[in-house]
């Protein structure tokens, strides 16, 4: 934990002259999205405040935004911790991003779309998958369902997905096998990637609902069991 947070304390000229509570909850979302705080772990209002150097009141004000957003929980006694995600968590998850992603592509105007950024994701997925480094393929997966769904160009979208992003990385964290939950989509990213490129956005929504519906079936296998083995 020491590591972690003289870590952390790098991320305090994030929060500027004027350290608010939703700066803080950003540099904490940010933090556990990439497995900076694992599941189940407890976070210590003395260590993390002193890191950032910031006061008791706003690391706690950062803690309730989080712990509304269902990426911490309150144990009464105990102190705060990074959620560890239900199966039911897991299947609402997918449930809001097909609801969500598949509305964005369905919703999109007539070609040509602003795609760099997920042709920036895709490629960073596959340097990543080159390197061996499962985890940042992970990363640029998610990196590319973000700039998917910025291009519905609403920022109230962008908001909601940011947290059920941060709340799908927990369940990835879960995984004990990153490669084989990860490996396929870089593939799958570029067959959407392409077929918006076409301009074919009827293709572009078959493809990532029918992708939706893989990945949750994958992440369902895996979390059952390990969820199980830890119960």
């Amino acid at each position: 934990m020491a590591e972690q947070l003289a870590q952390l304390a790098d991320d305090r000229a994030l929060l500027g002259r004027t350290s608010t509570a939703e700066r803080v909850s950003d540099i904490l979302r940010s933090r556990i999205a990439d497995g900076f705080f694992p599941p189940g772990t407890r976070l210590s209002e003395d260590s993390i405040g002193g890191a950032l150097g910031i006061s008791r009141n706003t690391l706690r004000e950062a803690f309730r935004l989080l712990t509304h957003e269902r990426l911490l929980v309150h144990e009464l006694n105990r102190g705060v911790f990074v959620r560890v995600l239900t199966v039911d968590d897991v299947e609402d998850i997918y449930r809001t991003r097909s609801l969500v992603e598949c509305a964005v592509v369905r919703g999109l105007d007539e070609p040509p779309y602003a795609l760099a950024g997920l042709a920036t994701a895709v490629e960073d997925g596959r340097r990543a998958a080159e390197e061996g480094d499962w985890k940042r393929v992970g990363t640029a997966n998610i990196h590319f369902h973000q700039a998917l769904v910025a291009l519905a160009g609403s920022e109230r979208t962008d908001e909601v997905m940011r947290s059920v992003f941060a709340e799908l990385r927990l369940a990835f964290h879960v995984v004990d096998d990153p490669r084989r939950l990860h490996e396929p989509y870089i593939a799958r990213n570029r067959e959407v990637l392409q077929a918006l490129e076409m301009g074919d956005r009827e293709g572009a929504e078959r493809l990532l609902a029918a992708y939706l519906s893989t990945s949750l079936e994958r992440v369902l296998e895996v979390y059952r069991r390990r969820v199980g083995e830890d119960g």
